[in-house]
């Protein structure tokens, strides 16, 4: 499909090694892409007195395409997050979290036998976070009243709301899913939340061939680690996406291992949901399958979906044949020997079910 030009921020910590290898496997998949490199974090803060400089975002509206490293917020001096700048200046109202099990991953959430805690039909885990980006309790609007006594403002709106559930009806229709499950706790919080419910009930008028599910949050977390399939897409407002799409994350495996986007009417970031591992950066050793399979996402998204299947089913045989694991999933492989397990993979002939369709 020719050149494809993509920001590339990789981070903090382990965030420019796990670019580097997803660079190096997106080339040898066969995508032309010209990175553009912009650096943005802690790192940052201590030479531009900034940790997310104007020309960052202003390659990202360039190009529209970005794919960004874990990055830090210094704690106690006064920044805000990277991560929440670059979504509300960038208008990136919808946090997409596609968690699904990879093969050979076993937690005790998988591993165990249906009707004792496993997941019913054998344990792959397949549901989808979809959450609001850009209000609800995120706004950053704080005070404090008198001494000792401080206040949040929580903000929605009937424009955001509606937007952010036809993505999740939208997504659900496109990739197959049956059901959208519209998390909130409008029983307490009856304007906020209940305004939620409201244009998800009107999003699920207008696609009546999905079913909508409406469930209050703690309800939604309990049946998550039931049965998370039933879900299918959630989509709720900003906190409880935050919350729940990192306890999603905890039954395939953890944060290491699930990809994550964030999408706007003009632009897109695909990013590491994890931390920055300071511990282990520069040592060789992070794992980085989870900014691998956000690149997947952004290479469907830019129409590549030949190579994204390429990198999606190698990445799967990988764990499923036990080529190469990193220290965090009980391996001792390093980046590089994970890298080139892959890059090795993409070069077998699929079976003919993986195969794309021409």
């Amino acid at each position: 499909m020719g050149k494809h030009v993509v920001t590339l921020i990789p981070g903090d910590g382990i965030g420019p090694e796990v670019c580097a290898a997803v660079q190096e496997i997106v080339a040898a998949a066969g995508v032309e892409i010209e990175w553009e490199v912009q650096e943005a974090g802690a790192a940052v803060a201590e030479k531009r007195g900034t940790t997310l400089p104007d020309e960052v975002l202003e390659s990202v509206r360039r190009n529209k395409v970005a794919l960004k490293g874990p990055i830090g917020t210094p704690i106690g001096k006064g920044f805000r997050s990277v991560n929440v700048q670059i979504r509300q200046d960038l208008d990136l109202f919808a946090s997409l979290r596609p968690v699904k099990s990879l093969p050979g991953i076993a937690t005790p959430f998988t591993a165990a036998p249906p009707g004792r805690g496993g997941m019913p039909g054998g344990g792959a885990v397949d549901l989808v976070i979809v959450r609001e980006n850009t209000e609800g309790m995120y706004t950053g609007i704080e005070h404090e009243i008198v001494p000792g006594v401080r206040e949040a403002v929580k903000i929605v709106t009937e424009t955001a709301s509606t937007r952010i559930c036809e993505f999740a009806f939208d997504y659900a229709e496109k990739m197959g899913y049956p059901r959208v499950t519209v998390v909130h706790k409008a029983n307490i919080m009856k304007k906020t939340d209940g305004l939620f419910l409201e244009c998800g009930r009107a999003a699920a008028r207008r696609h009546p061939r999905i079913e909508m599910v409406e469930m209050i949050v703690d309800a939604c977390a309990m049946n998550m680690v039931r049965n998370p399939n039933r879900l299918a897409v959630v989509v709720t407002l900003n906190l409880y996406g935050d919350i729940l799409s990192d306890l999603a994350a905890g039954l395939v495996g953890g944060l290491g291992i699930v990809p994550g986007a964030n999408i706007g009417k003009d632009a897109a970031v695909f990013e590491a949901v994890h931390g920055s591992a300071p511990d282990i950066a520069g040592k060789g050793l992070a794992n980085p399958t989870a900014l691998l399979q956000s690149a997947v996402m952004m290479l469907d998204h830019i129409g590549e979906h030949t190579c994204a299947r390429k990198i999606e089913r190698a990445l799967r045989d990988v764990y499923e044949r036990d080529l190469a694991r990193t220290g965090d999933l009980g391996g001792r492989s390093t980046t590089r020997e994970f890298t080139e397990a892959i890059k090795l993979l993409m070069n077998e002939a699929p079976p003919p079910s993986l195969r794309t369709p021409a």
